[in-house]
């Protein structure tokens, strides 16, 4: 008789920081032997810990060095450069402020 162990995946929190992520990106930016981020950073978190972090404005990467994280950072990326809304485009006449030619009317 043998057994099959299902191994079912943790699942994971992708969000923007927040202050009290504080000392936990700047111990994940140390095991990364870089820097703690600064400004926007979006975080990859596996059951409460952040494993990944993805500094938005210069694109740097911060993972845990001594865990699987490359799909982490995959999704982080795929996550940061979604489009964002688009505003809808004004014409020049609009943007200037000018009101449309009166149409000519057939005779």
């Amino acid at each position: 008789m043998s057994t099959t162990a299902v191994l079912s995946p943790s699942p994971v929190v992708m969000r923007a920081a927040r202050g009290s992520d504080g000392r936990a990106l700047a111990r994940l930016a140390a095991l990364d032997s870089k820097a703690a981020p600064r400004g926007d950073v979006l975080v990859a978190e596996v059951d409460g810990a952040i494993h990944a972090a993805l500094q938005l404005d210069r694109g740097v990467v911060y993972a845990d060095p001594f865990r699987r994280t490359a799909d982490l950072v995959a999704l982080l990326e795929l996550r940061a450069g979604e489009p964002k809304p688009r505003r809808t485009r004004r014409g020049l006449a609009e943007r200037l402020g000018l009101r449309p030619a009166p149409r000519a009317r057939a005779a």
